[in-house]
């Protein structure tokens, strides 16, 4: 399975801070936002991943995360000139997919939960059609919101409806197969003028290929698009790491733990960083084994 990271847009809602720096490398407590939808994907065992940014914001990325290599990784970069919706992601991507499944998260997502890892490395073993993760919120008219029988039979798709009929918003974490690329070229744009993912999940909808897994309690899904939910965001992160004294989207732990790297190179990237808390914890679980 290939990954797609989407880390573009202007941001605006976060202005002026997002004038000078791409949204997704602003700091959630102790790293860069981009580290908790990356780690997303690591932990489903995705090791070949293209980011998807602006043509001013993907020097940052690339000085940030490099080619991947000394995290086991391979990362390449492609450009998205201007917002053209979340569908348009896998039509900048369709080389970098090739023939593979492909998971696409956005850039300014954060997952955590108990079972979360496991969960979702089990659906991405198999994908046929499109695997899709709800949230319940108290604000579904914000989201893209699903309808889900009793049974869990994924029912219906709205984008951002005035009158929702569930509270479980669609996540931005999305595994599709390789019909994805197809079915993308054929929607149409809405008429806010973007490839609505909405339209990508309604296509699989009626063909019986979509399925919903519901993140409900011990989980949690924070979306960072304002000022206030990027601030609880890094509250929240703060708490579980003091608390647990473990790190949340460590990404160089994550790659030892997944087998990407071993415990040396562990060590030798927490020492790059080790004036920092951060390198210092790195550098603690890889001595520790």
């Amino acid at each position: 399975m290939k990954g797609i990271i989407l880390a573009g847009g202007r941001g605006t809602r976060l202005h002026p801070i997002t004038r000078g720096m791409s949204k997704q490398m602003l700091p959630v407590y102790d790293k860069p936002l981009i580290y908790y939808p990356l780690s997303a994907l690591m932990l489903a065992g995705i090791t070949d991943i293209q980011v998807i940014s602006t043509p001013d914001d993907l020097g940052g990325f690339r000085r940030l995360l490099g080619d991947g290599s000394d995290l086991g990784l391979r990362f390449s970069y492609v450009e998205q000139d201007k917002p053209r919706g979340l569908a348009d992601a896998f039509l900048l991507s369709a080389d970098h997919i090739g023939d593979s499944t492909v998971a696409l998260v956005l850039g300014d997502n954060i997952f955590h939960g108990a079972g979360f890892s496991a969960q979702l490395r089990q659906a991405a073993a198999d994908v046929d059609g499109c695997v899709l993760f709800g949230y319940p919120v108290r604000d579904p008219e914000r989201y893209g919101v699903a309808e889900v029988a009793a049974d869990g039979t994924l029912l219906s798709l709205e984008e951002k409806p005035a009158h929702p009929r569930s509270n479980l918003a669609v996540t931005g974490l999305y595994l599709y197969d390789n019909d994805v690329v197809d079915i993308a070229r054929a929607v149409t744009p809405s008429e806010r003028g973007e490839l609505e993912i909405t339209d990508v999940n309604r296509a699989y909808l009626e063909r019986g290929k979509a399925r919903l897994i519901p993140l409900g309690r011990g989980h949690a899904w924070l979306d960072t698009g304002t000022h206030d939910a990027l601030t609880e965001a890094s509250q929240y992160v703060q708490t579980l790491e003091h608390r647990q004294g473990v790190r949340i989207a460590c990404v160089e732990e994550i790659a030892w733990r997944m087998g990407f790297i071993d415990q040396e190179a562990c060590h030798r990237l927490g020492r790059a960083l080790s004036a920092s808390p951060y390198g210092q914890y790195v550098m603690e679980v890889a001595a520790a084994g």
